[in-house]
């Protein structure tokens, strides 16, 4: 092998130390790595990366825990005292109690908003009808409009699940490349319109016979063990397969 002259040696160490430093061409392509690349990284297949955004969507048991926690105190104080303000004041307070604690840890606090945000707009519609049972006009409202749009995702080949690989590789629409994935993420759409569609089915009926403790109850019900039931058959389905992530256009001729 021929040696280099010293002075060549010196110049590719000072170009690795530039590269290292983040001053040379290489050293500023490290540091400019986008974040989504880095997370395909971590997810060899599509449907690790899903499972990983799903959870991180639902924000695990706690998550859960705290989206119910609301409902559960209103139906209770409904179901004993039967006075619509008692009622609010106390499921709203402990949305509230909860928000702090979340602050305190200095957690996020996404998850309490969204319970916050839900239980306020219905005690603000209850509270000028004076039906406790509009307290859950905005959930069933809001489970009817998302099976709506999900439904037209599907129909459009565009299903709401396929942006959670989009979200890992960097690439929002890429994944419509593959037809296998726009497969996948398909099927995974309906576990997710399902408990929308079960959540109004059974509520709205609830709704129009002026049945607030049963409201309650089924919201509850069909509120996180329903999701929690999906999630598993989401996960189910992502278990039987290994589609490999690729962020990339596809290879002519391959």
């Amino acid at each position: 092998m021929t040696a280099l002259p010293p002075g060549e040696e010196r110049d590719d160490d000072d170009a690795a130390a530039r590269g290292r430093d983040g001053d040379g061409p290489g050293g500023a392509a490290v540091s400019a790595a986008p974040e989504a690349a880095r997370e395909a990284a971590a997810h060899d297949t599509v449907e690790a990366a899903i499972r990983a955004q799903l959870a991180k969507a639902l924000g695990g048991a706690r998550g859960i825990v705290e989206a119910a926690v609301p409902t559960v105190a209103f139906t209770i104080c409904w179901i004993t005292t039967e006075q619509l303000k008692t009622s609010l004041i106390v499921s709203i307070g402990l949305a509230v109690l909860l928000l702090v604690v979340r602050l305190v840890q200095r957690s996020t606090p996404q998850f309490v908003i969204n319970s916050l945000i839900g239980i306020g707009i219905g005690a603000v519609l209850a509270s000028r009808t004076g039906e406790a049972k509009d307290v859950f006009v905005p959930g069933i409202v809001y489970n009817a409009a998302y099976a709506a749009a999900m439904t037209l995702s599907i129909a459009v080949r565009w299903p709401v699940v396929g942006f959670l690989i989009g979200s890992v590789t960097g690439d929002p629409t890429g994944w419509r490349r593959d037809p296998g994935i726009v497969r996948i993420c398909s099927r995974l759409t309906w576990l997710l319109i399902a408990p929308c569609l079960l959540r109004v089915v059974v509520q709205f009926p609830l709704y129009l016979a002026d049945q607030v403790a049963a409201l309650g109850v089924a919201k509850v019900v069909l509120g996180w063990p329903l999701q929690v039931a999906s999630l598993a058959a989401m996960v189910w389905v992502l278990a039987r397969g290994r589609t490999p992530i690729n962020s990339g256009p596809p290879v002519a001729g391959a």
